[in-house]
Order: C-alpha cells, then sequence, then structure tokens
C-alpha cells in the first residue's frame, strides 16, 4: 500500500509537471485549485519566496519540511482547511509528500493523506487482537476437552488393561456408546480379549481333559502289565507265553488309542493354523460326498436296521483339500452312525445326506433322527475332548466334532447344529467356485 501511495504521488507530481511546463507558475496554480476541488486524498501546496500560500488544501505544515526540497518522499504531519471554516484548522494528519523548489524560490508540496492506511492499520489490529482472543478461548476450549475426555478415556483404559494382565481375562475396556475413536479401539481390543479368554478356557481344558482321558488307559495298561508280572509265578512255559502275548496285545491297542489321539490332536492344530501340507484345489464337492457315500452305503445294505440316503442333483465346484474334507465329511458321518441310534426300539435308523446350492454357497446337510444334542450343548460339542457322554463307556475321544470345525473354518465355511426333530442336523456351508476364479485358476496352473 505505501508503494502504491508512492506511485500515486509521483503520478500528481508529473501531472503537475506538464502544466508547469506549458504555463509556468500560473498554469501550475491553476492546475493545483482544479485538483484540489476533486474529493480524493491527494495533497497539495505552492507557496511563493516568503512562504505565503498561492495554492493547495493544506496551509499548517512545518516550515523545516518546506526548506528540504529535495524531492525525496517525507512523513510529515500536517493541517488542512475545512469548508466553510475560513481559517480554521483541522486536527493533524499524516501524510506521504514530495517538496519540490521551482524558479523564483517558489516551493511545491504534492502528497497523499495516509488516513486510510492508519484506519486500515486499526482495523487489522482489531482484528487480530479479536483473533487472538478467540485462539486463546479455541485453545482453553480445547485443553479442557482434552484434558477432561480425551486424557481421562486414555486413564480408563490403561486402568482397564492393567486390571486385565493382573491376570482378570474376563476384564474389558470400558465403551461409552460415542461411537468414537476410543470406544472402536475398545470395541476391537474386547473383541480380541474375549478371543484370548476362549484360547485360554479351551487350553486348559484340554489340559484337563488329556489329564482325565489319558490317565485312564495309561493306569489301564502299567495295571494289565502288572497283573501279566504276577501270574508269571509258578505259571508253566506255555501259560506264561499266553499271558504275556495277551498283555502286550492288550497294551498295543492301548497304545495305538494314544498315539490316535494325539495324532487328532497335531491334526487339529495343523488345519487350525492352515500350516503348509495343506492345498486348496478345484474340488467337484458332489464327487467327494459321493465317494464318502459309497464307504458307508454298505453298511446300510447289511444291515436291516439301518437306512442311509445320498440326495445330490447339482455338481458344485469348490476350492479346498480333498483329503481334509473326505475326512470331516467321514467323522459326521461316523458320530451320525454311533450317536444318531433312535431311543425307540421298534425306529429304524435314518441317516440322510444331501447337497444343494443357494446364493454362490453350498450347503452339505447330515440328518439323522436319534437323540440329538440340546440347543445348550451344540457349541460346547465342538470344542476338543467334548464328549456328552457323562460315563466316558463309548469309545472316542472327543475330537471328532472339533477336526470337523476346523476344516470347515479353513475352507471358510460354516457349521451348525441344528434340531431335526427328532435328531441332528448337521450343515456344512462352503462358498462355491465361480466362474471367473475357476478360469483363473485353470490360467495359473496352465
Amino acid at each position: 500500500m505505501r508503494e502504491q501511495i508512492i506511485q500515486t504521488v509521483d503520478t500528481e507530481v508529473e501531472g503537475l509537471a506538464e502544466h508547469y511546463a506549458t504555463n509556468g507558475i500560473n498554469g501550475l496554480t491553476m492546475g493545483i485549485s482544479r485538483r484540489v476541488q476533486k474529493p480524493d486524498a491527494n495533497l497539495y501546496l505552492l507557496t511563493d519566496f516568503a512562504g505565503n500560500y498561492l495554492a493547495g488544501n493544506i496551509r499548517n505544515i512545518p516550515k523545516e519540511i518546506l526548506a528540504q526540497s529535495d524531492g525525496q518522499i517525507k512523513i510529515v504531519n500536517y493541517s488542512r482547511d475545512l469548508p466553510g471554516e475560513g481559517q480554521n484548522k483541522s486536527p493533524n494528519y499524516t501524510a506521504v509528500v514530495r517538496v519540490f523548489s521551482l524558479p523564483g524560490n517558489f516551493n511545491l508540496l504534492v502528497g497523499r493523506d495516509l488516513e486510510e492506511q492508519s484506519r486500515l492499520h486499526d482495523l487489522l489490529a482489531q482484528a487480530l487482537t479479536m483473533w487472538l482472543v478467540v485462539m486463546v478461548l479455541m485453545a482453553a476450549i480445547t485443553w479442557f476437552f482434552v484434558n477432561r475426555r480425551v486424557l481421562r478415556r486414555i486413564d480408563r483404559l490403561t486402568i482397564g488393561s492393567h486390571d486385565i494382565m493382573a491376570g482378570n481375562l474376563s476384564g474389558r475396556l470400558e465403551v461409552t456408546g460415542n461411537g468414537d475413536e476410543f470406544d472402536r479401539l475398545a470395541i476391537n481390543l474386547n473383541a480380541m480379549l474375549a478371543r484370548i479368554e476362549e484360547l485360554m478356557h479351551e487350553l486348559k481344558q484340554v489340559s484337563d481333559n488329556i489329564a482325565h482321558d489319558l490317565k485312564t488307559p495309561l493306569t489301564r495298561m502299567r495295571g494289565r502289565v502288572e497283573g501279566a508280572l504276577r501270574q508269571q509265578i509258578g505259571a508253566t512255559e506255555a501259560k506264561k507265553s499266553t499271558v504275556l502275548r495277551q498283555a502286550l496285545e492288550e497294551t498295543l491297542v492301548e497304545t495305538d488309542d494314544l498315539i490316535s489321539t494325539f495324532n487328532a490332536l497335531l491334526r487339529i492344530a495343523r488345519v487350525e493354523a492352515g500350516a503348509s501340507g495343506v492345498y486348496h484345489n478345484e474340488l467337484q464337492l458332489d464327487e467327494v460326498l459321493s465317494d464318502i457315500a459309497e464307504l458307508y452305503i454298505p453298511l446300510a445294505e447289511e444291515s436291516p436296521e439301518l437306512t442311509i440316503k445320498l440326495i445330490q442333483n447339482e455338481k458344485t465346484k469348490i476350492k479346498g483339500d480333498r483329503e481334509l474334507l473326505s475326512q470331516a465329511l467321514a467323522n459326521v458321518l461316523d458320530n451320525a452312525l454311533k450317536y444318531g441310534r433312535s431311543e425307540q426300539a421298534d425306529t429304524q435308523q435314518e441317516i440322510t445326506i444331501s447337497l444343494s446350492q443357494q446364493n454362490q454357497r453350498a450347503y452339505i446337510e447330515i440328518t439323522d433322527n436319534g437323540p440329538g444334542i440340546d440347543e445348550s450343548d451344540r457349541e460346547r460339542v465342538c470344542q476338543r475332548f467334548v464328549r456328552l457322554d457323562a460315563s466316558r463307556s463309548q469309545q472316542g475321544a472327543g475330537l471328532g466334532m472339533s477336526l470337523i470345525k476346523a476344516v470347515v473354518s479353513l475352507h471358510n465355511g460354516e457349521m451348525h447344529l441344528t434340531d431335526n426333530k427328532p435328531g441332528l442336523k448337521i450343515t456344512l456351508e462352503f462358498p462355491i467356485l465361480q466362474e471367473k476364479a475357476h478360469n483363473e485358476l485353470i490360467a495359473r496352473i496352465s
């Protein structure tokens, strides 16, 4: 703005210089008289050798300023005449001026008033003051918000996490319901804590069940060996050989059962971890189901009390591991054969295997007409070493359903246990291999 004011002053000087060059001092006086009639902020003053006023719109200006007629920019205080008040002086103003000395000791002052600039300066100063006040208020509000809300929320999360770290796995972080970032963080952490608690509970349960289920066969093995050794006293060589052989055979059977249990545990761990050796290839699910059914249908043909039906009308492609899926389906059918017998003596045992498609999902349903499983036990039965037979009189380790669930999860599927009225319905749900994915798979193989 200061540069623009200086440019305006220089423009006025050039215009007056033309009047002076053309008409001399009289032309300069007339030019100044015409310019002062315009309502603007330009200032003019023409004086004679004695400093008397000849033309212009200001009167009161320090004489030392007029004496410094070097044409340089100066900032001065001045007073101008007010219209209709004669020689009354107006209040002091500030201006940027240039003073020139003309032949004949005339002095010419040309300038521009700085009142607008001063007014803008004051306005900006007020705006800056208000802005600083607003910023201080916003800073105070922000501090209050951070201190009272954010920091307190962080403190509560810290206290909750310390409680959990101290061993209280059932503890959860506070969720206020505001839906803010802290709530979303707390919800995710709570889900993680719930999963950790579930895994720790399963680990404890597995440890207890291993101790219970493996202690019994190991005790039987030890007792059998001790009994065989006691019977050797006074026995003939032939009898000793028979007793020892029988004890070894029974011990081998128990050992095989123990090895099978540990192999099943390792198999479940591998499947749940998605370990190497699990291959996801294109499979015809209907063919896998037919192969498994062919293994069990002869049982129905040999037993008049058992009926096994296979219902499938569509060819279904999925991605998965054929061996794992076959083992999971075999476990389901084994459970249906073992526990799906009707409680009524005159009722024939019926097992139905069906395959259907809906909404790009494949559904395998295996139903029986046995006693079923109570709704409260359906989720628990999928845990390791859980057997609904409280007496544990039937053969098995309680790992079959755990393996089925692990295999289904590995194939991005879901397993549902529902009431068949009567009996149990087990539904295995898998995503169908769509045509586009099928073509991409063939392209990668080729």
